[in-house]
């Protein structure tokens, strides 16, 4: 609980602050703002009315407005729906096999994003592939893989290994 002489003294110090902002315009805007904050935890109901006229009328340039926006230019809080998720980019760099397995994979799920690498060190034995398509949504781990490596068929058989990661997006 704070006393009267106590919330007069915030009022007047409030006051004191708005002066120096004035005076100094570079760092105006903190003031103001540790001014407003100062004036928030001394409401108009708490300070007593016998405030000088002085103070009165620097206080009031301090207390913020409180004008209603027009709906017109108010902002929305939701962002705007985000665009379809599209077909990421075949990438210029990929060998003849990370082709073949990203030209087969890219027809099958229509993944919103795709990375195919060959990592047994560029003799095409071992790939390492990750997707996220919408066709996996609802599918455990296991079903998703297994439904990727029902895709990939024959090319599995010649392969010494596939390194896979699923998602849903």
């Amino acid at each position: 609980m704070i006393c009267r002489a106590c919330l007069r003294a915030g009022g007047l110090r409030a006051a004191a602050v708005t002066a120096r902002a004035e005076a100094s315009s570079r760092q105006g805007a903190q003031i103001i703002l540790q001014t407003t904050r100062t004036r928030s935890l001394f409401s108009t109901a708490s300070i007593p009315r016998t405030r000088s006229p002085i103070a009165s009328s620097l206080l009031s340039r301090v207390q913020p407005s409180h004008r209603r926006i027009p709906p017109s230019s108010q902002r929305p809080y939701s962002a705007p729906a985000a665009a379809p998720p599209t077909a990421p980019e075949k990438p210029g760099f990929l060998s003849e096999g990370e082709a073949q397995v990203w030209d087969l994979l890219l027809a099958e799920f229509a993944p919103t994003e795709l990375v195919v690498q060959d990592i047994s060190g560029g003799c095409g034995s071992m790939y390492g592939i990750e997707i996220s398509s919408e066709r996996f949504r609802g599918l455990n781990m296991l079903k998703q893989q297994r439904l990727v490596n029902s895709v990939l068929g024959d090319l599995l058989k010649g392969w010494h290994g596939v390194q896979l990661k699923t998602r849903v997006p």
